[in-house]
């Protein structure tokens, strides 16, 4: 069973950065597809950034060009480099993984394997 573990939330000022780490420790993720996804207090659940196994990547569009989602395939680590925060981006940020070879920013919230979430707060 995937067991995805999330962690690199904290509280920083708006225009400040933060990176997200996901891993598994027993698990080999290169194959999969995978993302993250946020959750906010009274919003629904939004699909941030993707990627599918073969590297291609796909955000949203209220994120494109601020946030950088990557994969390092050797040490099966998914990261969300976030810069340029704005109060906007607070909420649960969750790790969602798929064996199919790609996958959607839809998708993301309905994917078999997913986190438990690191909380990322940002002040204006």
């Amino acid at each position: 069973q995937v067991q995805l573990v999330e962690s690199g939330g904290g509280s920083v000022q708006a225009g400040g950065s933060l990176r997200l780490s996901c891993a598994d420790s027993q698990y080999r993720l290169y194959k999969y597809s995978m993302g993250w996804f946020r959750q906010a207090p009274g919003k629904g659940r939004e699909g941030v950034a993707a990627i599918d196994s073969d590297g291609s990547t796909w955000y949203a569009r209220s994120v494109k060009g601020r946030f950088t989602i990557s994969k390092d395939n050797v040490n099966d680590t998914l990261f969300l480099q976030m810069d340029s925060l704005k109060s906007e981006d607070t909420g649960m940020y969750i790790c969602a993984a798929t064996p199919a070879p790609t996958t959607s920013l839809q998708l993301l919230p309905f994917l078999p394997y997913r986190g438990q979430g690191t909380q990322v707060t940002v002040s204006a």
